[in-house]
C-alpha cells in the first residue's frame, strides 16, 4: 500500500528540511525513496511541488500521496563472461567497454550481475538485491579487472582493503595533448557538478580527496599512452583529473569537449590491473587484462603516423 498524508506544521517542526521531516514520520519508507517522491511531485507543500531541502514554517500544507515501492527482481542472463580468476570466495572479471556493472533505474538487465547471476548462486549479499556481490564498480565505458565477492566474509574483507586503500588500482589510459612530464601526481578533490548532476568536478565545495599518480608510456604528436595508478577511488576520478589538467581521456563523453578521431565507443581507459590480498588465505594476488582491441588499434594507428 503507498502513502497519504496530509500534515499541517506545528512550530516544533518549523526549519526543519522536507524530506528529514518526512523521513521520521514515515518510517518504512527509505529518506532516498522520500526525496524521490518530492522530486516528481508526489509530495506538496501549500499545494506546490517544493525541492526535498524545503525549509518548513509554521502552518505550511504538506500533502503526500506515494506509491509504494515496486519490488524489484533481477533476472540471470546468458551473457558470456571473460573470468581471470574464480574460487570459491571471488570472482574476478574481465568487464567489457559497454557493460553497466549493476542494474539502476533504466538499466535493468545486460548488466555485470545479470550475467553473474547466470553463472553463479553464490554472490554476496551485503550490497542488497540490486547489487549482489559488487564491492567496487567501473564505468560503463571503461573496460578492465574488477572482483566480486562470492560471500559475506569476502565482501567485507575486500571492502576493508578498498576503503584502508591497501588495492592497487592500475590503469591504461590514451589522452589528448603531448604530456611533458614523464611522471606527475594530481590531488585535487572530487564532488559533484554545482549545475550537471551527472558530472563529477575537482571542486572544494562538497569534494573529496582524490590522488592520482601518472606515468607516461608512450608520446605521440597529438596524444599521449600513459598508466595510471590511483589511491582514491572517486567516481569518474581518472576522467575528471586529466581533464581537469587539460588532458581528457580519448573518447570520453563526459569531459572530454574533442570528438575522438577514433573508432571506439567510450573513454580509451582500460582498468589494467588489480593488486590485492585474497580475504581469505590474505596472499597477495594480482590479476591483469589484456589491452582491449579498440585501444591497440588506436595505439597502432598512432605509431604508424609516427614511423
Amino acid at each position: 500500500m503507498g502513502k497519504f498524508l496530509k500534515i499541517l506544521v506545528q512550530e516544533d517542526d518549523a526549519k526543519k528540511r522536507l524530506d528529514v521531516f518526512l523521513s521520521g514520520v514515515i518510517n518504512d519508507l527509505s529518506r532516498s525513496y522520500i526525496q524521490k517522491g518530492i522530486e516528481e511531485g508526489w509530495v506538496k507543500v501549500n499545494e506546490r511541488i517544493v525541492k526535498p531541502h524545503y525549509k518548513l514554517k509554521k502552518g505550511d500544507v504538506i500533502v503526500a500521496d506515494i506509491p509504494s515501492p515496486k519490488p524489484l527482481s533481477l533476472e540471470p542472463e546468458n551473457i558470456p563472461l571473460d573470468i581471470i580468476h574464480e574460487d570459491r570466495d571471488i570472482i574476478v572479471v574481465n568487464k567489457p567497454r559497454g557493460m553497466v556493472v549493476y542494474p539502476a533505474p533504466g538499466n535493468y538487465s545486460g548488466t555485470l550481475v545479470n550475467a553473474l547471476l547466470y553463472h553463479t548462486k553464490d554472490l554476496s549479499g551485503i550490497n542488497g538485491v540490486m547489487r549482489p556481490g559488487i564491492v567496487h564498480r567501473l564505468d560503463k565505458d571503461t573496460s578492465g579487472v574488477i572482483v566480486v565477492a562470492k560471500n559475506d566474509m569476502a565482501h567485507r574483507e575486500l571492502a576493508m582493503q578498498f576503503k584502508n586503500k591497501l588495492v592497487k588500482k592500475t590503469y591504461l589510459a590514451v589522452v589528448w595533448g603531448n604530456i611533458p612530464e614523464d611522471r606527475a601526481t594530481i590531488e585535487a578533490p572530487i564532488g559533484r557538478h554545482p549545475a550537471k548532476r551527472v558530472e563529477m568536478a575537482v571542486t572544494a565545495k562538497n569534494g573529496k580527496e582524490a590522488i592520482t599518480h601518472f606515468k607516461v608510456l608512450e608520446r605521440f604528436e597529438d596524444f599521449t599512452f600513459i598508466e595510471v595508478n590511483i589511491e582514491t577511488g572517486r567516481t569518474h576520478q581518472i576522467r575528471v583529473h586529466m581533464s581537469f589538467i587539460g588532458h581528457p581521456v580519448v573518447g570520453d563523453p563526459l569531459y572530454s569537449r574533442k570528438k575522438s578521431p577514433f573508432n571506439i565507443n567510450g573513454q580509451a581507459l582500460h582498468a589494467y590491473r588489480l593488486g590485492l590480498n585474497h580475504p581469505r588465505t590474505g596472499e597477495f594476488m594480482t590479476f591483469e587484462a589484456p589491452i582491449p582491441q579498440d585501444i591497440t588499434e588506436i595505439l597502432n594507428t598512432l605509431r604508424k603516423r609516427v614511423v
